[in-house]
């Protein structure tokens, strides 16, 4: 019974309704503090989560699941390696030859130095299913011009419009000859419908144009089999077992590269700002203990009487600081928990009804997007729980 007294009191401090003093009003203040840093702290985590995510998702239509290249030099030939192995290997569900060079784009005046994609038709549709383009492929046949996907931001340098009739030129310098003196000379070149504009980020959307892998190969002088590099789809949760399989296949002179070797400083910089956030919102939340502590420190101070009183009657000086300690770990533990609550329900809503919107401009999304995980709620948790009650001990160890 002696054991449940230290809470009993630490309880009645805090709820009280007798107690109306300016004391008890800073008390509720620092409960107000707690539970604001807990809910800014979830709401910031899962709305950069969101962000995070729908970044990743854009940079994935263009970064297949594994990506093969040679060691050294720029292509090779499908022939000279065990292509069928790779096809067949377990948990692969595709695998798309791939042929990437800089090319020269010009329409009439306007003209841009691009990162040309060439793949099949297949991948060719999946990639505008994707963006959510509705094309219509105009007919092929001998003479007529191929089709192209154009990034939004090269789509504006060559001032496109939404319906263009003249095609665009597209011009590659020719292998193994010098300079000459015409573009004839210096260049292949072919012509291809603009079909789609995409927006999906801008390092994407002001890099790359799509086309069919043919028409590449036909302006690179490349052979029917040669290809920069193979894209490989993945079945779900076999990536790790595909990539060691596949490294094996082909050994030293290829690398087999995930999204995140695809891309190792966008996911260096997400890693880093994520945990500035965390430091940052750390920051806050010690500020917000400041208020607990000063709360605290009045009340060990306004109680003097009662712990002389509590004292007589046989607690120890152990048992008066448990008492206040209690009483501090009450308004961080209702805090938290009420902060990460609200948290909760307003990321909630903001997934449903989209609430706070991103503003005027092309955004992808119309409202803030937002990814809830529960590793950030055990982690805000303990981080505003063990952050306050340590600022709690060591004011009731100095105090009381």
């Amino acid at each position: 019974m002696r054991s449940q007294t230290p809470f009993f009191i630490a309880r009645r401090y805090l709820l009280s309704r007798k107690q109306k003093s300016v004391i008890n009003r800073i008390s509720w203040i620092s409960l107000g503090g707690i539970v604001v840093s807990a809910m800014a702290l979830i709401i910031v985590l899962s709305v950069y989560n969101g962000i995070g995510n729908l970044t990743q998702s854009l940079f994935n239509i263009f970064d297949p699941e594994l990506l093969i290249q040679p060691e050294q030099g720029k292509t090779f030939h499908t022939e000279d390696i065990d292509y069928q192995a790779i096809v067949q290997s377990p948990g692969v569900e595709k695998v798309i030859p791939m042929v990437e060079e800089n090319a020269w784009v010009t329409h009439q005046q306007n003209s841009a130095i691009v990162q040309l994609r060439g793949v099949d038709t297949a991948q060719f549709m999946d990639y505008a299913s994707q963006m959510d383009l509705q094309i219509a492929l105009p007919p092929s046949g001998e003479g007529l011009p191929s089709s192209l996907l154009v990034g939004s931001d090269i789509a504006f340098q060559l001032g496109l419009r939404s319906i263009e009739t003249y095609p665009l030129a597209v011009h590659i310098p020719k292998r193994g000859t010098s300079l000459g003196f015409s573009m004839e000379e210096a260049f292949n070149s072919g012509y291809a419908f603009n079909v789609g504009t995409f927006y999906l980020q801008q390092d994407i959307d002001s890099r790359y144009v799509v086309a069919d892998i043919d028409f590449v190969r036909s302006l690179m002088d490349y052979a029917p089999d040669e290809c920069t590099a193979l894209a490989v789809h993945v079945q779900k949760g076999r990536l790790e077992k595909v990539k060691q399989s596949l490294r094996t296949i082909l050994g030293p002179d290829f690398t087999v590269k995930d999204r995140m070797d695809q891309q190792p400083i966008y996911y260096k910089i997400f890693k880093s700002e994520r945990l500035g956030v965390i430091l940052i919102m750390t920051l806050i939340v010690l500020i917000s203990t400041l208020s607990l502590v000063a709360s605290l420190s009045l009340l060990i101070i306004d109680k003097r009487r009662d712990v002389e009183t509590l004292k007589s009657m046989g607690m120890t000086q152990k048992d008066v600081r448990h008492t206040f300690f209690l009483q501090g770990a009450l308004i961080s533990a209702i805090g938290v928990v009420v902060g990460l609550l609200l948290g909760f329900v307003i990321c909630l809503l903001q997934q449903r009804f989209g609430i706070i919107k991103m503003g005027d401009g092309n955004f992808v999304v119309e409202a803030f997007p937002v990814a809830m995980r529960v590793t950030d709620f055990i982690v805000t948790f303990f981080l505003v729980g063990i952050l306050s009650c340590g600022a709690v001990w060591l004011t009731v160890r100095r105090k009381a």
